[in-house]
Parts: structure tokens; C-alpha cells; sequence
């Protein structure tokens, strides 16, 4: 099983691993820092180094309970110590975009009782799905906008800790995180908290603080079925920083 280094430190972009197995394009890894595309999330991107070669990783994902790296021009790797390295740039607006869904959702709740069922999380933008959420005034937009906003801006905190199912289910208040949608055989459940506003089930990367998001930006609400609302938003930068 490797070990996903991605959930220990969000911000680690590169290290020494151990090939393990090559078959095709296909790699696996004693450890790794590529987060697979799950969970709303794309994978990371990035290169692997042997005996002094660069070789592009193009896509990774979870197959058959292992994390699959797809390596172009993987024939000739060997077996034994390499290093990778992550796209950080892609990874950090990934990151930015995960964290700002988790404060958004965190404000749609608090408002209007609404559940996020999906999203799907890029470098640049994301969406998120919400039911049971009403149509929406200007005005109601504006103040979500508002408040995700203040929350961003009082730089909380983003903290992980691994509790039992049991004990997950049982936390006043994590209706939110839709716990029994996990399948059965998951019986410990990673949270995510942004300081005491919200905590979710969570096995994506995340900022360390929320000023690191940067502003949230709505630039679309479409229905999806009665009652039912898909935002799509970006997590926007000062101009200074983003230079």
C-alpha cells in the first residue's frame, strides 16, 4: 500500500520514493505526494526523476486500492529510488479552490440548511452542488459572498484529525459531512476544520489558513433539478500576489 504523503503535508512538493512496480505506463509507489483524482478533486501533475531523466506524470489514480501513477516513457524506470515532483502551482489552486468549497458550504448551511452533494475541484475554479436550496435574490447572493468573504479574511486556522466512523457519526453537528454516504468498509474518517466555523469529512489538500484562498468570486447559480443549485465559483487573489 503506498503511503500518501499528501494527507501528512499539503505543502510537501518533493521527495525521494522507491519504485515498486512498473507495468506499461503504470507506476506504483512505496509513498507518494501526487494526490489521484478523487473525492470532487483532479489529481496532482508533475515530473519523476531516475538516474538523472525527467519523466512527465500525467495522470494518477486510485486502482483497485492502489495509487496508479501514470508515467509517459515509464518503460525504462527501474525498480528502486527516484524522486518526484509535483506541479506546485496547479496543486496550491487546487488547494485555494478545496478549502474555499468548504467555507462556502459552511455559509449555505449555516443560511438555508442546504447539503453540498457534489463538486468538482480545478486549479482555477470550481462548482459545488447544493440541495434543498431555493431560489436565490441578488441579494441573498450578495450576502453569501459577504460572509464567506469575512470568514476568508479572518485567516482561521485549517486543521486535519482522524476519528473513528463511530465516533464521526456521533459529533454533534456532522450531518454536514453526509457520513453515511462513505461506503461501509470506511471506518476511519479524516476531518477537515476551519477553525471552529465548520468541519467536514475530507480526504482532500487544503491551505493552512483561509487568507491563503483569497476572495470568493460566484460566477454562475444554475438549477439542477427542483430545489437543487450548482454555484460555480473562483477563488480570487489581490493582483499583487497573483503577479
Amino acid at each position: 500500500m503506498t503511503q500518501t504523503l499528501f494527507l501528512e503535508d499539503s505543502y510537501n512538493q518533493e521527495c525521494t520514493v522507491l519504485i515498486k512496480r512498473v507495468d506499461g505506463e503504470k507506476v506504483i509507489l512505496d509513498q507518494t505526494i501526487f494526490y489521484p483524482t478523487g473525492g470532487g478533486q483532479e489529481c496532482d501533475t508533475g515530473v519523476l526523476m531516475q538516474n538523472g531523466h525527467a519523466y512527465e506524470v500525467y495522470q494518477v489514480k486510485k486502482e483497485a486500492g492502489q495509487i496508479v501513477h501514470y508515467v509517459k516513457g515509464a518503460e525504462t524506470l527501474n525498480e528502486g529510488e527516484a524522486v518526484v515532483k509535483i506541479d506546485w502551482q496547479r496543486r496550491y489552486g487546487l488547494m485555494r479552490h478545496h478549502s474555499l468549497l468548504h467555507v462556502l458550504g459552511a455559509v449555505v448551511y449555516e443560511k438555508y440548511g442546504a447539503l453540498c452533494t457534489g463538486n468538482q475541484i480545478y486549479p482555477e475554479r470550481a462548482r459545488i452542488d447544493f440541495n434543498q436550496l431555493q431560489d436565490l435574490s441578488s441579494e441573498e447572493v450578495e450576502e453569501i459572498v459577504r460572509e464567506a468573504n469575512r470568514i476568508i479574511a479572518e485567516d482561521h486556522l485549517i486543521t486535519y484529525r482522524t476519528v473513528s466512523r463511530e465516533e464521526a457519526e456521533a459529533t454533534s453537528g456532522m450531518i454536514k459531512t453526509m457520513i453515511s454516504l462513505l461506503p461501509p468498509a470506511v471506518r476511519e474518517v479524516r476531518l477537515v476544520a476551519i477553525g471552529s466555523i465548520d468541519e467536514q469529512a475530507c480526504g482532500g489538500t487544503h491551505v493552512k489558513r483561509t487568507s491563503e484562498i483569497g476572495s470568493l468570486v460566484i460566477t454562475d447559480i444554475k438549477s439542477k433539478g427542483k430545489n437543487n443549485k450548482r454555484m460555480e465559483v473562483r477563488a480570487v487573489l489581490p493582483a499583487a500576489v497573483e503577479s
